[in-house]
């Protein structure tokens, strides 16, 4: 029996909730529904009853016919068509309004006949989807609807091009991405059922990235856990050709059967394919909080391995170190950057290999002596367990300043090594502690305070060392703030400036060590020479620079030309790479003897910084206070 689709049977709405633009804009299309311009006659029923909602894929055959009863459009091959059943994802495919409000009240099996206005299906005003070549879109039709098949439907393109159906739920959160490595069983089938590639027991093996597989299957499989069973819809727009599929010709659309059966975490660490990190066995925990933090105390396992042919073990903990896993600590350089980058991204229980070109692996590392120069180097790695670092919390204060020493150590003898931004972690660690600290006393406030300024100055020293002149000043005023006659401070900002090439202000940083601290006059008399050599070498310069400049007759151009010394380009940033006695020194960075106070690098800043004060004071000499330079 024929009956009006929309009928709620009187029942009272539900309460009225803010609605999203999707389903005001299918408020408004439901508005063009008129009595009797949408009825539905049931021809066979359905099973179960569960109805399509909105996010899900109906999967359909449609034969539309007239009132006469002649068939106008048909997918079934007995009708003329090509026997490829519909797919739509209710609330974002594009669809006639009959569709739109009919296929909701389909259950699974079920075959109904819908009659349509012509306002209702392809003549409706701003109808979303357009009719086909020669279609009678102004009479009333009847559409006969198939409900084959419907389902939850994960969309992963946003064209509905590539649509997921899950068979089977897959184990854990993880799933693959460029470039891992891909283990899975793979039957493939057209859009009619045809099978194109046969079930197989054994999986197939790929690389995500690589265009092994069609594109749509590689989004489609990005989006699946291990273990995973899945059906993952592909229309021809992302076929595209691969080993797994070389002939494409004729295929509109294909559904990939797929059982994610495993796959290998693959990371490409520098992003240039030299240090690649490939996951062999699964640890435990969640990724990456329950990875190894800075200062943690690992324990590995490891094998280390020459790639060059013949492939050769140039060492192993469980022969080589008496069975012993290998412990140290993260962020001291303790093992060569590649190892250390990996094993910080590894779970406890993990094993993974790790492929390592020689700057990361012992190039710039003491290098074993069965290990040449450049040697590209593999480790497989196992990831025993680690101890996280201290908590301080419920220490007393004197445990706490025990503690901060041990890492400010750590961060002295790093800097020694020339690991600047390593040491710079040590001492910005202990200070992010300090955040929490609180002395109980005068006595303890003045440990406290010494040992946070010390640490500062520390960090504004690897600054420097790092080139970062302006973060050095930065840092210098974090003491200067709290202490305007702190020495140290001085000195170490009065170089910062000298290395910038801003030398009134470096003048005035030098000169006031003196007036606040009367031990520190043979440092900063020092560094008042130094400072006077880099403006004459600057003044010297920029006399050459502009020889000839003020030569020419009123009127004429002079050219400005930069002039090398030695076969040295004096654009330069960097020095000779002198130093006074106190940088030489094992403890620049916090003996309490004087002469490693105030210890400096001697280094060359930018060639504009260098320049401009003193042609600032030439162009003065001669009367001219501005000069374009063409």
């Amino acid at each position: 029996m024929a009956h009006e689709v929309g009928d709620n049977g009187g029942e009272l709405p539900p309460p009225a909730k803010k609605k999203s633009p999707a389903e005001e804009e299918a408020e408004k299309r439901r508005k063009k529904l008129t009595p009797g311009s949408l009825m539905k006659g049931i021809i066979r029923s359905g099973s179960g009853d569960a109805t399509p909602a909105e996010g899900d894929q109906v999967i359909l055959h449609c034969t539309t016919r007239t009132m006469d009863g002649i068939i106008v459009n048909s997918t079934r091959r007995e009708h003329g068509g090509k026997g490829i059943p519909l797919r739509f994802v209710l609330g974002k495919s594009k669809m006639i309004l009959g569709f739109a409000e009919g296929f909701p009240t389909m259950l699974k099996g079920e075959i109904a006949m819908f009659k349509m206005q012509p306002k209702i299906h392809y003549a409706e005003v701003d109808c979303p989807v357009a009719a086909p070549d020669g279609f009678p879109k102004d009479d009333e039709l009847q559409f006969e609807i198939e409900m084959l098949d419907f389902f939850k439907a994960k969309v992963v393109a946003e064209d509905l091009g590539v649509v997921k159906k899950i068979v089977e739920e897959g184990k854990g959160w993880e799933t693959p991405r460029e470039p891992y490595e891909i283990t899975a069983r793979i039957t493939v089938r057209t859009a009619d059922g045809k099978e194109i590639i046969p079930s197989k027991e054994e999986a197939y093996f790929f690389t995500i990235g690589k265009s092994e597989v069609p594109k749509g299957l590689e989004m489609g499989i990005g989006t699946m856990a291990r273990k995973e069973k899945a059906i993952v819809f592909v229309s021809n727009t992302y076929l595209t050709k691969s080993s797994l599929m070389p002939e494409l010709e004729g295929l509109e659309e294909v559904h990939f059967y797929i059982e994610l059966v495993q796959f290998i975490q693959v990371r490409d660490m520098l992003g240039d394919g030299r240090l690649i990190k490939r996951r062999v066995v699964d640890g435990k925990g969640e990724f990456p909080m329950d990875c190894p933090l800075h200062d943690s105390l690992l324990r590995v396992h490891y094998k280390g391995i020459l790639l060059d042919e013949p492939k050769s073990v140039f060492y192993d903990t469980r022969a080589d170190n008496d069975g012993e896993p290998l412990e140290f600590c993260s962020g001291e350089g303790l093992v060569p950057e590649g190892f250390e980058m990996c094993v910080r991204l590894m779970l406890p229980g993990e094993k993974s290999v790790v492929t390592c070109p020689p700057d990361f692996a012992y190039d710039k590392f003491p290098r074993p002596a069965n290990v040449p120069e450049g040697a590209h180097v593999q480790w497989e790695i196992e990831l025993l367990g680690f101890e996280m670092p201290k908590d301080w919390t419920g220490l007393t204060f004197e445990e706490i300043m025990d503690e901060a020493d041990k890492i400010k150590n750590t961060g002295n003898r790093l800097f020694k090594e020339g690991k600047f931004e390593l040491a710079k972690a040590k001492y910005d660690k202990v200070l992010r502690e300090y955040n929490h600290v609180h002395p109980h006393d005068d006595e303890e406030g003045k440990i406290f305070a010494n040992s946070r300024n010390s640490l500062h100055l520390n960090v504004a020293f690897c600054y420097q060392k790092m080139g970062e002149y302006r973060k050095s000043i930065e840092t210098c005023n974090k003491v200067l703030d709290t202490n305007p006659v702190h020495a140290k401070a001085l000195y170490r900002q009065g170089m910062s400036y000298m290395l910038l090439g801003e030398f009134d202000d470096a003048r005035n940083d030098f000169e006031k060590m003196i007036t606040v601290d009367k031990s520190s006059e043979p440092d900063a008399t020092a560094a008042l020479l130094k400072l006077k050599q880099k403006e004459q070498e600057a003044e010297k310069k920029a006399r050459k620079q502009f020889k000839g400049l003020f030569d020419k007759k009123p009127g004429e151009i002079s050219e400005v030309g930069v002039e090398s010394e030695g076969g040295k380009d004096a654009g330069d940033a960097r020095g000779s790479g002198e130093a006074t006695s106190a940088d030489r020194g094992a403890n620049t960075m916090d003996s309490p003897t004087r002469e490693s106070e105030y210890a400096f690098e001697e280094e060359r800043p930018g060639l504009l910084g260098r320049l401009w004060p003193s042609a600032r004071r030439i162009f003065s000499s001669v009367g001219i206070n501005r000069c374009t330079i063409l």
